[in-house]
């Protein structure tokens, strides 16, 4: 009777705990995995499995085909002999997956380079899977059992997997994997498959150990394989067959209920656990609905105003540490006269705006327009100066300087605060004198703006000229086109083309720049042979590097951040010293406006720059981390972004190239041959590896600018 009575307290317990959560999860599912399962159904090719869509749907409460869960999160994806094809897309961002088998299917592409790092079983053999292991494997270090049997990878085992130190069983046969297996020896492996690929050199005498080993059809030499020793390793206590999933041993039945008799004093032990356990789960409910509600409680409390204030300050606080040795290194460089050095990232810079104030200290026109100095030096002394950071009241200001927020504020701005920051009014009659007429002669560009002229001044100093498209500012007031040049006249880096006047009559807008002799990037790399410039390997690291330091600025150091928008080779100039000056910075408001807006998206991709988020109209700090990565990749390869002249499967260059990064014989044959192989091997796949994160498909998982320009100067 006593049983009784507590089995029915038990099952009145169980339930309400049952209700109580059932109002918080509703059984829905994750919505980071229903994002993901929703990525891999599409890039599938959106298979006839049973429950799966495309967009929303909810895979757990549905009981999609081959999918497992566990209370909200999908743990496990079966779908082997399922006939799939396709590929595996960019996003398998399952935040709890344990185990995914897609083996004997007609799966084609490469492995993605992100992988969940929950997985502990991975199969994916008998596909058509291309290209090289991805290093990022070894993010994977709860990974026991590995099948990347039957397919068609190529390359080297990549040295991560030396990482993986949960790997218990590796299947590699039938591929064409080559290299040796030095990175596999301290690995706690107890079944190893190897046969039929390309592995040669000695066996590691700690391979020979497993109690599983099978490496026939390699070329390996033999003549000098070391004696296996004398005893083998005491294999590892329950450690599960290959054949069954480590979810299924951890959580089956057996695991649960094991093989003795259940008798009545087991019962009653199992009961007064189960109410014990199950009291305990109910505390922690409690505990955490109260922690919700106050949480609720909070947020309401706080006024909007601060919120907002503190996503702005989120947006120009940078989290990543600056590596000293970096600093020095750069500034080695600077002292040779290398390069110098711009601002390094806000954690140098004590006060954003302080940095501001201290740019803006410009000096007069004058009437020839040459403002007889040179521009600010942004480099070395103002990372000096930001270690010392100078009293509040030392700062240098403008009087009647007008600090812009937003391109396209209603506060007007007139010439005269314009022309206070040191920025030129000039006529059109003397911008015509300049230009010889704007003659097709000094046209040294065309871009989605308008074109660009040379200009030669009386005393003989260059300037640049963007003459504007009407479309480009149709619908721009005067005032608004005021507001652009005072904003655009604060950006000040050495790595940036610097405004140095503009023109506003007669309908006619055009902006005034220094003038880089050595033209384009995209000239220097891809022009006719009186263009081309030869660039050495320390070169192109030299200027993949300014270029980064331009963006660093833009989207890190300067208030309020600015997105670049166009950012391609044709816009990184080159002056005298084959140093980087990166054009059309602060003219995004003209490219995201109109018909121009349009324009700039389609040549944007149609060029081959512009990341997978754009083609839904999403333009983002990341998305000009992508079109940076495009350009590196002209560097490495010498070939154009978009190439028509190129085979079909080869004229996009990022399509053609970001599958062959990780494989070093691949990655050598890629290499512009102009460099004649004169480039370190280690610096060769250093600069592939930033260059493989830049242009990952999905934003998040692009480095920020300040990341990408400390792997650039440990290159140096």
């Amino acid at each position: 009777m006593g049983s009784s009575n507590l089995e029915l307290h038990v099952g009145i317990f169980v339930t309400s705990i049952v209700i109580l959560t059932g109002t918080f999860c509703v059984g829905d599912t994750d919505i980071v995995d229903v994002a993901a399962i929703n990525s891999l159904y599409v890039s599938l090719d959106s298979p006839p499995l049973q429950g799966w869509k495309a967009v929303g749907g909810d895979p757990c409460l549905e009981l999609w085909q081959g999918v497992a869960c566990v209370f909200s999160n999908i743990t496990s994806i079966r779908l082997g002999g399922m006939d799939l094809s396709g590929q595996l897309g960019s996003n398998l961002n399952f935040p709890s997956i344990i185990e995914m088998d897609l083996s004997n299917n007609h799966i084609e592409g490469s492995i993605p380079f992100t992988l969940p790092p929950t997985l502990r079983s991975l199969s994916l053999s008998g596909n058509r899977l291309t290209g090289s292991i991805p290093d990022a494997l070894s993010l994977l270090t709860q990974l026991s059992n590995l099948d990347l049997s039957n397919n068609n990878l190529t390359g080297q085992l990549p040295s991560s997997t030396g990482s993986l130190s949960s790997l218990t069983t590796l299947h590699l046969q039938n591929n064409q994997i080559s290299g040796t297996l030095y990175v596999l020896q301290d690995l706690p492996l107890q079944d190893l498959n190897i046969e039929n690929n390309l592995f040669s050199g000695p066996v590691p005498p700690k391979l020979l150990s497993i109690p599983t080993f099978r490496k026939d059809g390699n070329p390996f030499n033999t003549t000098i394989i070391p004696s296996p020793p004398a005893a083998a390793p005491a294999p590892v206590a329950m450690a599960p067959s290959p054949k069954v999933s480590p979810w299924k041993v951890a959580y089956g039945p057996s695991a649960l209920t094991g093989t003795a008799p259940v008798t009545a004093s087991t019962r009653k032990s199992f009961i007064a656990k189960s109410v014990i356990w199950i009291a305990g789960a109910g505390f922690l409910i409690f505990i955490a609905l109260g922690l919700c509600l106050l949480m609720l409680w909070c947020f309401k409390r706080r006024p909007e105003k601060k919120t907002a204030k503190k996503l702005d300050a989120d947006v120009f606080t940078s989290n990543k540490p600056i590596c000293n040795d970096s600093v020095f290194e750069a500034t080695d460089l600077a002292e040779k006269g290398k390069y110098e050095v711009p601002y390094r990232g806000t954690n140098l810079i004590p006060k954003v705006q302080d940095e501001q104030e201290i740019s803006m200290k410009t000096v007069s026109a004058t009437s020839d327009g040459n403002h007889g100095q040179e521009p600010i030096n942004t480099g070395a002394g103002s990372r000096l100066s930001s270690l010392q950071p100078p009293p509040q009241h030392s700062l240098p200001t403008i009087p009647g300087e007008k600090v812009v927020i937003n391109p396209v504020m209603t506060t007007k701005v007139t010439e005269t605060q314009v022309m206070a920051s040191s920025i030129k009014v000039y006529t059109i009659a003397s911008l015509q004198q300049y230009t010889d007429s704007f003659s097709q002669e000094n046209c040294i560009g065309e871009g989605m703006l308008g074109p660009v002229y040379r200009a030669e001044l009386p005393d003989g100093k260059l300037l640049a000229v963007r003459k504007l498209d009407a479309t480009a500012s149709m619908g721009q007031s005067h005032e608004q086109f005021l507001q652009l040049v005072s904003s655009i006249s604060k950006i000040q880096h050495a790595n940036i083309a610097r405004l140095v006047g503009y023109c506003a009559e007669h309908s006619q807008r055009l902006l005034v720049y220094e003038y880089c002799s050595n033209g384009t990037l995209h000239d220097a790399l891809h022009g006719d042979d009186d263009r081309r410039i030869k660039l050495p390997w320390n070169a192109r690291i030299q200027v993949a590097l300014g270029a980064a330091r331009a963006l660093e600025y833009l989207h890190e150091n300067f208030r309020p951040p600015i997105v670049h928008r166009n950012f391609r080779s044709a816009n990184v100039l080159l002056n005298d010293n084959l140093e980087v000056c990166v054009t059309d910075c602060g003219l995004g408001p003209l490219l995201s406006s109109g018909s121009t807006g349009q324009l700039s998206g389609r040549l944007l991709t149609a060029y081959g720059y512009s990341a997978p988020e754009f083609e839904s109209g999403s333009y983002t700090q990341q998305s000009d981390v992508f079109s940076f990565g495009v350009v590196m990749l002209e560097l490495l390869t010498g070939r154009k972004s978009y190439d028509k002249s190129q085979p079909r499967g080869e004229q996009f260059l990022v399509r053609w190239a970001v599958p062959q990064l990780h494989d070093i014989d691949a990655l050598s044959k890629m290499v512009d041959p102009c460099l004649n192989g004169n480039y370190p091997m280690k610096s060769l796949s250093r600069f592939a590896d930033i260059v493989s994160s830049c242009v990952q498909r999905e934003p998040e998982f692009r480095p920020v600018m300040s990341e990408i320009v400390q792997d650039l100067l440990r290159m140096m």
